[in-house]
């Protein structure tokens, strides 16, 4: 099991702790407020990520060969989502990244508990996220 197989593994046992979808749903907010700084420079057009109704700028870069996410939107489920990408996908390496299918998203239950413009914003984040492990791949 790679480290993205498992981080989804770890995030999917932890969110069977919770009963309901409130509880969920407070979680991913919760989980977006503890987002780390995102730079106030960065909040540019060329960073943002097209699909989200809300605003979400990602930015990442490659670090001994591994991804490196920073990523904060204007809304609080949107920034939760974040999180939880950032849990599993950020600091790993891209074919791992690449080589990985989102099982999570379908394990958690989220397209549907999304509202179809959040599973839309999830589905390009998650394009972008594959998108950037490509660049890298390609720039080794």
């Amino acid at each position: 099991m790679n480290e993205v197989e498992q981080a989804q593994q770890d995030l999917i046992e932890e969110f069977q702790l919770f009963d309901d979808w409130m509880d969920r749903y407070q979680y991913i907010i919760d989980l977006g407020r503890r987002l780390p700084e995102f730079p106030a420079n960065a909040m540019v057009d060329d960073n943002r990520i097209r699909g989200c109704q809300s605003q979400v700028w990602f930015l990442a870069d490659t670090k001994d060969g591994r991804l490196h996410f920073q990523a904060v939107s204007d809304a609080a489920i949107v920034s939760g989502l974040i999180a939880v990408l950032l849990r599993i996908y950020n600091d790993r390496s891209p074919q791992d990244i690449l080589d990985t299918p989102a099982d999570f998203v379908g394990a958690l239950g989220l397209e549907q508990h999304l509202s179809p413009t959040r599973s839309t914003g999830l589905a390009s984040m998650l394009q972008a996220i594959h998108r950037f492990a490509g660049e890298a791949l390609r720039a080794a």
